[in-house]
């Protein structure tokens, strides 16, 4: 990963325009600035603030402007986003010229923001809503085009906010001429409570100097990572930083674990609702970062999910805390002000898993019977105290689960699953066994499984799919027997396991699985080169994984050749963390060797971990590497293993630099 704000340098306004902005002083404000919103009472964000900032969509485009400002502001109303809890429409950076005028003053960019700031604050107060800024505590903003930071005008500049109408301001960290981070964010504190317009201050230092320690009485929320990217390892790679943070969060002062990516294309929608469900479980500011002007129905159904968003805006504002994380099954439990507990199964890897807790181990109190709510299926059921399902592979079932004394009014909890993860050798008919359990303190009744696939597939049950009753704890097994057409390609395919069952009170109950069944081909006899292998999956934290280079961290093919030490590799894959790389071994296999480092390009940076996992048993790995360390030889035995995982994690620290590689590594069977 590059600096942690990549900016992009635009043509600025014509030379006389500028001079003539300098000269005047820019577009003058209203000799009444417009009456500030109500603050909410007790404290400028006692819940993670929510809004919009336009960085992740638009960075320093020229799409970024007023009209687009307007636009979201339109549409929180009318999506109802407003109703659900947004309230901020935040400008990032570019917004004003790169020179102050000759009175010290920011001006407004006046291509982009044709009427002034205050008048954009006007339209947005009008419906309701806040307006936000940025700026950083530095000489110029992150931008390469450098416009102008708040270091050493604080005063002045939080002045010219509060006159604008501005109601919330993120403070970045470029450009800080090596100034103590504490003095220059108290000191912009300062500067805003001086002006005693109610502004959410947001502090974007990065978590460089631990801001969770420091932070609580000069900002309402602090950033705690580096900045978010649009894909999967990013996203990943800050939840685990953020996670840990849990005590430090409370009402009117948040963890920022970065904006919201949902929307923007860079991952899929099963990814962007584990990235909502996480944030929200996390007590995290919810900022949408995608246009919501050309945004999908399905970003819009993610982003106005209610219940997943009064997860996020409980009251009580804890912050929720890993219960277990096992082989990428993560189990994250968020207390709620009503007693009951948010419950987030997540599941890191690359193929579907169960995820399983208990009532207990979440916090919960011993009852009779607990009521669970899928917040994303919007279902209640029942349960005796196992809170479990069967995760799509970068997924997340997300919960709220309580001990009322209603809870027999709900049918029983019925959990689908597989007895493993679906893979169909080419042109070989496969066996793939299901389950249907039933979790409730009820019996599930006249229960019945059917297994669907693809066109022109066969599925064919080969023991029974029903089952008269099924009291808690009991399963029906269901063996089906699975002919894909010949020459059908290797790939991944879509099947979907349904249940239909009745309540004990009579009422009918449906429920489903989605299952990606692959279709692989068998590994090789005799070792093999990983590089010239088919993967079954490949996730990188910036670019793609690549074959024989090394990451370049944009586009396929972009790499250089694999260097670790001085030493140069012909062969081997090239990643960066975090990142994932799934072969189909097929239980034939015996090893998996590779000489594993940190690759020369990024010259002193970067830190990583390697892992190797057979199916979901960690076998080997090196524990944390730098750039100063040599090629490690690293292998591990998988006898018996179906799939093998090449993992590397960030060493803990982000993924800044990360440039990741398994030189020479090579496949035994």
């Amino acid at each position: 990963m590059r600096h942690p704000r990549p900016r992009t340098h635009r043509i600025r306004t014509a030379a006389l325009l500028l001079t003539a902005l300098l000269t005047t002083g820019g577009i003058a404000a209203p000799a009444t600035a417009a009456p500030p919103p109500p603050a909410p009472a007790g404290d400028l964000a006692p819940t993670p603030p929510m809004g919009f900032n336009n960085w992740n969509s638009t960075h320093c485009r020229a799409e970024f402007n007023e009209d687009m400002v307007k636009g979201i502001a339109d549409l929180f109303v009318t999506e109802g986003l407003k109703d659900a809890g947004y309230r901020y429409v935040n400008l990032d950076d570019c917004w004003a010229l790169p020179q102050r005028n000759a009175d010290g003053k920011l001006v407004p960019d006046p291509v982009r923001f044709p009427h002034g700031i205050s008048a954009v604050a006007d339209y947005v107060h009008a419906k309701g809503l806040g307006l936000g800024i940025y700026t950083s505590a530095g000489t110029k903003t992150c931008d390469n085009a450098g416009f102008p930071g708040a270091l050493g005008h604080e005063e002045s500049d939080a002045r010219q906010f509060a006159d604008w109408g501005v109601d919330y301001l993120k403070y970045d960290n470029c450009n800080n001429q090596g100034v103590d981070a504490q003095q220059r964010y108290r000191t912009m504190r300062d500067a805003l409570r001086a002006t005693g317009r109610p502004i959410v201050y947001s502090i974007c230092e990065w978590g460089e100097n631990k801001p969770w320690e420091w932070a609580s009485d000069v900002g309402q929320l602090w950033r705690t990572t580096g900045d978010i990217s649009d894909n999967w390892g990013s996203m990943l790679s800050i939840l685990k930083q953020n996670l840990p943070l849990a005590p430090y969060a409370g009402p009117g002062h948040w963890n920022d674990p970065d904006m919201l990516e949902v929307g923007n294309g860079g991952m899929t929608d099963t990814e962007y609702r584990s990235h909502f469900s996480l944030w929200a479980v996390m007590a995290a500011p919810l900022l949408i970062g995608t246009d919501l002007r050309t945004a999908s129905p399905a970003t819009l159904d993610i982003l106005g999910n209610r219940e997943v968003i009064a997860v996020d805006q409980d009251p009580l504002g804890r912050q929720g805390t890993v219960v277990s994380s096992e082989a990428g099954r993560w189990v994250i439990a968020k207390e709620m002000a009503d007693g009951s507990r948010a419950v987030a199964l997540f599941n890191e890897a690359g193929t579907a898993q169960r995820v399983a807790t208990s009532a207990a181990a979440v916090g919960l109190p011993r009852a009779p019977g607990y009521t669970r709510r899928d917040l994303w299926q919007h279902r209640d059921a029942n349960t005796s105290g196992t809170i479990a399902a069967t995760v799509p592979a970068h997924g997340t079932v997300l919960l709220r689960v309580s001990a009322d004394d209603h809870w027999a009014e709900h049918p029983p909890a019925v959990e689908l699953g597989l007895d493993e993860a679906p893979f169909i050798e080419r042109d070989t008919p496969a066996t793939l066994t299901t389950t249907v359990t039933d979790l409730g303190r009820t019996p599930a009744r006249e229960v019945s499984a059917t297994l669907t696939g693809p066109d022109g597939w066969t599925v064919r049950a080969l023991s029974p799919a029903t089952a008269a009753n099924l009291p808690n704890g009991a399963s029906l097994r269901t063996r089906w027997r699975v002919t894909a057409p010949p020459g059908t390609p290797v790939g991944s395919y879509a099947f979907s396991l349904r249940v239909r069952y009745r309540s004990p009170a009579g009422e009918r109950v449906s429920g489903e699985l989605p299952v990606t069944a692959s279709v692989v081909v068998p590994p090789p006899a005799g070792t093999s080169y990983l590089s010239d292998l088919p993967w079954l999956s490949a996730v990188s934290g910036w670019g793609p994984v690549e074959r024989d280079t090394s990451n370049g961290e944009d586009a396929a093919g972009d790499g250089s050749p694999l260097t670790v030490g001085s030493t140069v590799y012909a062969k081997g894959l090239g990643v960066h963390a975090a990142s994932e790389v799934a072969y189909y071994a097929g239980r034939r296999c015996s090893t998996v060797t590779a000489q594993v480092g940190v690759d020369d390009e990024k010259g002193a940076k970067g830190s990583v971990a390697f892992e190797i996992w057979a199916d979901g048993v960690r076998a080997a790995s090196t524990g944390v590497l730098s750039n100063a360390d040599p090629a490690k030889p690293l292998s591990a035995e998988v006898k018996g293993a179906q799939v093998v995982r090449l993992v590397v994690t960030d060493g803990g620290d982000g993924i800044d630099s990360d440039h990741a590689d398994w030189a020479d590594a090579r496949l035994s069977c």
